[in-house]
């Protein structure tokens, strides 16, 4: 054990659990953030009453516009919806390489100029994929700034169990 050479007693380090100077700021700092991360969510419009006896369950998708779903769930959205968009969001060459059949392809870094012209309803049921997931979370994120209101993130062809063109 050390010892302060001034005041002959116990060195001890700020930060730990001693009553130190650090205690405040790594044990209340943490617990402040978790308040407010809880407090969050009390501001959603959930369980109003619509004035016709109703109440609204609004959840967090339909506040923002934006699910990350299941590369299965995807394929099922897929199957019973002909007419949703399937989203590439990766370079000219990946998508040359191997591709979702029916995918449109737009690169994650051109999203937000080529949006609004080669996606022209905002309301149109979009999935999302990329390589790895991170581009797809990205664009699908950029995507709900620009207004769209129905983004599905299915993350990577990587995980991507189905049949893939070549």
């Amino acid at each position: 054990m050390k010892w302060n050479r001034v005041s002959k007693q116990p060195a001890v380090r700020p930060g730990k659990f001693n009553g130190g100077p650090g205690l405040s700021v790594r044990f209340v700092v943490p617990v402040l953030c978790a308040a407010m991360l809880c407090a969050c969510g009390s501001d959603l419009p959930q369980g109003e009453d619509s004035g016709r006896g109703e109440t609204s369950s609004m959840s967090i998708f339909e506040v923002t516009g934006y699910q990350k779903i299941s590369p299965e769930q995807a394929k099922k959205i897929m199957d019973e919806n002909e007419d949703c968009i399937i989203l590439d969001v990766r370079s000219d060459e990946e998508y040359a390489e191997q591709r979702i059949a029916n995918a449109m392809l737009i690169p994650d870094f051109e999203i937000a100029e080529r949006a609004e012209t080669d996606l022209s309803d905002k309301d149109a049921l979009i999935l999302v994929y990329c390589r790895r997931g991170y581009r797809s979370a990205t664009a699908a994120h950029t995507l709900i700034d620009l207004g769209y209101t129905q983004v599905y993130d299915f993350g990577g062809i990587e995980d991507w169990p189905y049949e893939t063109l070549n």
